[in-house]
Order: C-alpha cells, then sequence, then structure tokens
C-alpha cells in the first residue's frame, strides 16, 4: 500500500497529525504499537491519572469538607475496587473515540512495532512475528516517551514501580515513597496521600517542581506538608532493596554526606521521561538524533527528507497539548500550508488540588535574561467564589514587560488553575497586555476575577485587595 503519509504512534501528536492530514486531503497511515490508541497519555498516563485524581479528591472532600458544608454523610468508605473501575471506564471511552475518529476521517491503522529502512518505508513488525512494508511520501515519527530508570534500580511494577504501576496499585499502601518532586511525583503521590497513605518524595534538586516559578513550588510545598506530605529535598536515591514487607530505600545528600535509609510499601520511580524511539531504526536511515532526541528544524523536519519528528521525541517540554499542537503544525507543513507553534504560550499544568498552572517566563527567567518587569498578586483568600467553594488556597501572580506591559507569563496555584490559565494564553497568543485583561469584563463571582484582579495589581490598583 502507497500513502501519503504514515504516522508511527497514536498518541495525541501522532493521531491528531494523522486526523488533520485527512482532514487536508491526504491518504493516511497509522502504525501503534498499543493494541488500542492513543499512546501512554490515554492508556497508562495523563487520562488514568486525572480519573483517579478526580475520584481521590472527591474522597477527600467527602472526608474533610462536606460537614463545613453541612452535608453530613457519616464516614466515607473507599471502595479502591470501583475507583479502578471509573479509571478503567474513562480510559476506554477515550480510547475509543480515538479509534471512532481515526475511522470517521478513513485513515488505516496497522497495529504492531514500526522501524524505518530508509526515508519513503515503514516496515510493521505484528506481535506474531509478521511484516509488511508500507510506501509512504512522508512520514512522522510520534511515538512519545517512557519514564525514565533510576541508575541501579529495576522497576517490577508492584514494589518499585512506574507512574504505570502505580495507578494499578490494588490496595493502598501504607508508605508511599516517591523519587521525583516534578508534576508526575506529585500528582500520583496526591492520588494515595489522600486514600490514606503517607508519602514521602525524594528529590536531587533542592526544590520541588523543577522549571516551575520558584514562589509557586514554595507555596505549592507548604500546602502538601499540611496535607501530610513529607519532603527529602537535595537528596538522592542510591539504593532500593526489596523484600517481603515492601522496600528499603538509601539515601543521600545530593552534595555529599551521611547516607540514611527510608522504608516504604511501594516507591514510585518518577525522575523524568525519555523518548521512545528504541527499534525505529533511526541510525539505519540516516536521522540525527541529539541525547535520545530526535533532531529537527523549525519546520519539524529531521535531516532525512520526506521524516519529519513531533512530540515527546522532539525538543521542548514533554506535554500532551504540545504535540497535539505540532501535529497539526506538521501536517498543514506537509499539505503545503503553513502551520507554526508558538512555544511562549503553552501552558503547563499538575492536576493536585489546588491545581498549579503556568504559562510563559518565571520570574527567575525573567531576572536571568535582564528583562524588566512588573508583577501582580491576587490572593484566592480574597475571592468570593473561593471562600463559597472553601478552597482559598494559592494565588494568581501575572508578569508584565515594565516597558510595553505584555504578559510575559502567569503563575497560578489554586482552584481551577488548569482552567483559569486558559484565557491567559489566549491573551499572549494576541500579543495582549496586562490592561487588556485587567479592563476586561469578568462575571462575578467566579475565579477568574482572581485574575483580573492580578492584572489589575500590576498596575498597583486591585479593587478587591
Amino acid at each position: 500500500m502507497s500513502y501519503d503519509l504514515v504516522v508511527i504512534g497514536t498518541g495525541p501528536g501522532g493521531y491528531v497529525c494523522a486526523i488533520r492530514a485527512a482532514q487536508l486531503g491526504l491518504k493516511v497511515a497509522v502504525v501503534e504499537k498499543r493494541k488500542s490508541h492513543g499512546g501512554t497519555c490515554l492508556n497508562v498516563g495523563c487520562i488514568p491519572s486525572k480519573a483517579l485524581l478526580h475520584a481521590s479528591e472527591m474522597f477527600a472532600e467527602a472526608s474533610h469538607t462536606f460537614p463545613s458544608l453541612g452535608i453530613d454523610v457519616g464516614t466515607p468508605k473507599l471502595d479502591l475496587k470501583q475507583m479502578l473501575v471509573h479509571k478503567q471506564e474513562t480510559v476506554d471511552a477515550n480510547v475509543n473515540g480515538v479509534a471512532f475518529l481515526l475511522k470517521k476521517n478513513k485513515i488505516e491503522p496497522f497495529h504492531g512495532t514500526a522501524s524505518i529502512p530508509a526515508a519513503g518505508k515503514v516496515l510493521v513488525t505484528a506481535e506474531d512475528g509478521k511484516t509488511q512494508e508500507l510506501t509512504t511520501k512522508n512520514i512522522v515519527i510520534a511515538t512519545g516517551s517512557e519514564s525514565a530508570p533510576l541508575p541501579g534500580v529495576t522497576t517490577d511494577e508492584k514494589t518499585i514501580v512506574t507512574s504505570t504501576g502505580a495507578l494499578e496499585l490494588t490496595a493502598v499502601p501504607k508508605e508511599l515513597l516517591v523519587v521525583g518532586a516534578g508534576v508526575i511525583g506529585l500528582e500520583i503521590g496526591s492520588v494515595w496521600a489522600r486514600l490514606g497513605a503517607k508519602v514521602t518524595v525524594v528529590e536531587y534538586l533542592d526544590r520541588i517542581l523543577p522549571g516551575m516559578d520558584d514562589e509557586v513550588a514554595k507555596q505549592f510545598q507548604r500546602i502538601l506538608q499540611k496535607q501530610g506530605f513529607a519532603f527529602h529535598l537535595g537528596s538522592k536515591v542510591t539504593k532500593v532493596e526489596t523484600g517481603k514487607k515492601g522496600a528499603t530505600v538509601t539515601v543521600e545528600p545530593a552534595a555529599g554526606g551521611e547516607a540514611k535509609t527510608l522504608g516504604a510499601d511501594i516507591v514510585l520511580v518518577a525522575i523524568g521521561r525519555r523518548p521512545n524511539t528504541d527499534g525505529l531504526g533511526l541510525d539505519k536511515a540516516g536521522v540525527a538524533t541529539e541525547r535520545g532526541r530526535v533532531v529537527i528544524d523549525d519546520h519539524f523536519r529531521t535531516n532525512v527528507p520526506g521524516i519529519y519528528a513531533i512530540g515527546d521525541v522532539v525538543r521542548g517540554p514533554m506535554l500532551a497539548h504540545k504535540a497535539e499542537d505540532e501535529g497539526v503544525a506538521a501536517a498543514e507543513i506537509i499539505a503545503g500550508k503553513h502551520g507554526h507553534v508558538n512555544y511562549d504560550a503553552i501552558p503547563g499544568i499538575v492536576y493536585t488540588a489546588p491545581e498549579v498552572a503556568a504559562i510563559g517566563k518565571t520570574e527567575e527567567e525573567l531576572k536571568a535574561a535582564g528583562i524588566a518587569y512588573k508583577v501582580g498578586k491576587f490572593p484566592f483568600t480574597a475571592n468570593g467564589r473561593a471562600r463559597a467553594m472553601r478552597h482559598t488556597d494559592g494565588f494568581v501572580k501575572v508578569l508584565a514587560d515594565a516597558a510595553t506591559d505584555r504578559v510575559l507569563g502567569c503563575h497560578i496555584i489554586g482552584p481551577h488553575a488548569g482552567d483559569l490559565i486558559a484565557e491567559v494564553t489566549v491573551l499572549m497568543e494576541f500579543g495582549g497586555s496586562a490592561e487588556d485583561l485587567a479592563r476586561t469584563c469578568h462575571a462575578h463571582p467566579t475565579l477568574a476575577e482572581a485574575v483580573k484582579e492580578a492584572a489589575l495589581a500590576v498596575d498597583k490598583r486591585p479593587i478587591h485587595m
């Protein structure tokens, strides 16, 4: 069979790329190694974790917040088996939806592992070992990423787990030790902490949420500590030994010093992710890589004509929505149009309670770049809707250029932060100013008013603070 485009991988980047290409009239096929489409995100990552985050948050609300709202439900009982059913039903609905969309857009799916013998060729090896070669004018590599291993530690997805195993636990661990204080570790740690686990986080750096605004990270750490989290920052795990009663973890100061041991029923390794490129045959095809990532230009082209790459296998943040936008842009470029991604306007979200959301530059980045800026902040303690919800932790911070007032970044910690960041994303996409945001009418009473007030605070004129 001959195609205009073969996309390898049907995660958020791959399936979106395939659909957009089909919309533009190209003959498209996709290759997926899993039995279901959707990649890590839909099958074992974003979607199942959000299902458990929501369910566990509802459990925590029923346990701690309902009484203050005048709702007496007694002592909530955890039915973990049903919670996992909810998670699987959510996954199934999403992956089946992707399969439907591929069929609707007349995209031909192939299941098996893919390799690239040369430009214009994709070899698909099915689970039973049978192979078939697809001929295509263009190839998009969208194979995503996998959990990065901790040197010297082997995961068994039972006692020492990656995010995949941590979302499949059939009992709440008494003690969960998380290696890595990034987004994945804190999200999954939150799930099990709400359900009763004692969560300890070991992080090599001296802070949590590397790359996010420092002020946000510090306040978020304090909030998590109130929720029962324990942190060992500036520390590294040097050994994990497993036994019948769980694991013994050896921890040392990152700068060197005396080692200590910590016990845990489950150890979650969440130190980051690495690109999935093994088995693609990139060396044979002549595709250049750098530190495991596929090298591309501004148009997603590799050094080999006709071969493109998007998502977690290329530079930039490993985010599903970043991959989706790249998929659309790559498809449009392949179809002869002008696809583009604005990397200065890509939000990042931590789906904990409260949520953390960020877009654009942090204060630390602006200082390092020597850019003069103004800060506007507004706390949720002064927001009427947040008070009514009894969720007043956190604040909104808007960063604007001191000379032009153009919004350069926004950082939110608080209820529904992941939704609130969207209006700032639109504003930044249009090059808007803090005054534009401040003069936009926001409905009352809403959480979004905190965003408006933070924008007003850039000009030192908040109304409600």
